[in-house]
């Protein structure tokens, strides 16, 4: 009877140890959870950039929201390593979210492309607004190029887009050419990047968007865009909301945002659907005026990437007659040969 009782006994003592160990450790995990929250709550807000505009965009009859309304965010690369974020912008990258269908759309918007700068009253190259006029004129000049609602932004320069790569562990892409580029203080030759499917840290990612020695510009707009398709799918992923305060540590000084931490959250909404991300690309020509090189948007192009993303965003129906395989091959899924002059 005592070796019963004293080995209930026993059995009770491990029983209470591991109950009470467990919920230490349940109150350090909650604990954690709640730290990172409010480090990404605060860093988010810290990041925070208002528009002129206010809270929604003129092509907006109210505010939209991330989690519940078709979106769309403007990503900015700016070619930049400080922390002012001026100059021009060498990426530009317009994504639609629709939580209705779960879908998300993507176009590369060509650095060169020749539009009409909102608040100048002249054509000129699209990445120059941002250094005209900061984010504002960018999204107006964006606005009225394509005629649909930018609601959110996001701008980062070299060393935000690095670090950001670098905490997510790395984003898989498709390197379509063995090449050498420099590294993001200019040394030439210090990244090697092969062909096929790799793995990119944030240095080898910065080369893998930067080189045009290969192609085009129209073809390193493909690759900034494909970069941004696999964070998105990063920063979607149940596995990567622990990384997130690494995330923010990295941006806080290198990024300007429109997006809350909710609306971040919201992304986590489309994380079934971001293998299907819908590409979509300008046709058009390469043209010199007065001795600057400029990329020619064809007009039938442009409309019919602004129905489109129009269509996405649930801002007008789709047109009756048009068959889901009649829009796959209109111009929008094509791209011209552009040349690879700077600025």
């Amino acid at each position: 009877m005592r070796k019963q009782k004293r080995s209930k006994s026993k059995f009770r003592r491990f029983m209470k140890f591991t109950l009470v160990t467990m919920a230490i450790l349940l109150v350090f995990a909650g604990l954690g959870a709640a730290y990172i929250i409010n480090q990404i709550n605060t860093v988010t807000s810290n990041t925070q950039l208002e528009l002129e505009r206010g809270s929604h965009s003129e092509y907006r009859e109210e505010e939209v929201s991330l989690s519940s309304d078709p979106v769309s965010v403007l990503f900015l690369g700016i070619d930049s390593r400080d922390s002012n974020l001026r100059g021009l912008s060498d990426a530009m990258v317009l994504a639609t979210f629709n939580p209705n269908e779960g879908t998300v759309k993507m176009l590369n918007i060509p650095r060169d492309s020749r539009v009409e700068i909102v608040g100048r009253g002249t054509q000129d190259k699209i990445n120059h607004a941002h250094a005209f006029g900061g984010v504002d004129m960018t999204i107006d000049t964006v606005e009225n190029f394509l005629q649909v609602p930018v609601d959110y932004f996001a701008t980062i320069n070299f060393t935000a887009f690095m670090e950001i790569i670098d905490a997510f562990g790395g984003v898989e892409v498709e390197v379509p050419f063995s090449f050498t580029e420099i590294d993001s203080e200019d040394n030439q030759g210090e990244i090697t990047v092969e062909e096929g499917t790799q793995n990119l840290m944030g240095e080898e990612a910065l080369a893998f968007v930067r080189t045009r020695r290969f192609d085009s510009d129209l073809a390193r707009g493909e690759r900034q865009k494909e970069v941004i398709e696999a964070l998105i799918r990063e920063a979607a992923s149940l596995s990567s909301i622990t990384r997130y305060g690494d995330v923010m540590d990295s941006v806080e000084d290198h990024m300007k945002t429109n997006l809350s931490f909710s609306d971040l959250v919201g992304f986590h909404s489309y994380s079934d659907s971001l293998d299907t991300i819908e590409s979509l690309s300008f046709k058009g020509t390469d043209n010199t005026i007065d001795g600057v090189y400029y990329y020619q948007v064809n007009e039938d192009s442009l409309a019919e990437i602004s129905t489109r993303l129009r269509v996405h965003l649930e801002l007008e129906e789709a047109a009756a007659e048009q068959s889901e395989e009649d829009s796959e091959g209109e111009a929008a899924g094509e791209t011209g040969e552009a040349g690879s002059q700077n600025q």
